[in-house]
């Protein structure tokens, strides 16, 4: 089954003087449960193909299938809606809020959804504690170090239980060290959760450790 399926996809921006196309035609689909990077130089079109997949941005032309739902379809409103239910979020940098705790950080999605229970916080326990960050829970941002900071985010992406999670050189911002261990606690969430993940990457080893990569070009 395919939670994702990308057809024809093509995006460009008017200048004064010309037409630039940033992504020209771009097809793909991916399965349910199924890691996949993106790959390429950079200005290919990596993050932006991300942000149209997440609904920040609209194509030119072509079909974003998520879950048999074309979301484009929707309105604003219904749009956003749309993507706090079934998409999930990962960034080079956290974006975490400094004010609240790792803990309230990563329920912030199941709030905005109206979907903040008691059950719903006892997942996000789980999940820092899949993230190994149990002994965080109650520790705002400025006293996590980065590697903590970007675990929490991946915590916060998984908290609605999305169809699906768009990260954006999820490790661009990490030693080599924290590296690896983000790139074996999303191999292990992928396996453990079936969950899946479309990453844009630089990382050789993160693109290595996906099931699959797609080379832009």
């Amino acid at each position: 089954m395919n939670v994702l399926t990308v057809k024809n996809i093509s995006k460009y921006y008017q200048t004064n003087a010309e037409k630039i196309h940033v992504l020209n035609d771009v097809s793909f689909e991916l399965k349910k449960g199924e890691m996949v990077a993106l790959r390429g130089p950079s200005g290919i079109g990596k993050t932006t193909l991300l942000n149209i997949i997440g609904t920040l941005d609209k194509p030119d032309s072509g079909e974003i299938i998520i879950n048999d739902q074309n979301p484009f379809s929707l309105n604003d409103r219904e749009i956003s809606l749309f993507r706090n239910k079934h998409l999930g979020f990962i960034f080079q940098f956290h974006h975490l809020l400094p004010e609240f705790t790792a803990l309230e950080n990563v329920l912030i999605p199941a709030r905005i959804s109206g979907l903040l229970t008691s059950e719903m916080e006892a997942y996000g326990h789980y999940l820092l504690k899949a993230v190994g960050l149990e002994h965080r829970l109650h520790h705002k941002p400025a006293a996590l170090s980065g590697g903590e900071r970007q675990r929490t985010a991946i915590a916060r992406a998984l908290i609605n239980k999305p169809d699906l999670v768009l990260a954006d050189e999820p490790t661009g911002n990490l030693d080599p060290h924290n590296s690896e261990k983000l790139i074996e606690l999303i191999v292990e969430l992928k396996s453990t959760l079936e969950q899946s993940f479309l990453i844009a990457t630089h990382s050789r080893q993160l693109a290595d450790a996906t099931d699959r990569i797609i080379e832009m070009i």
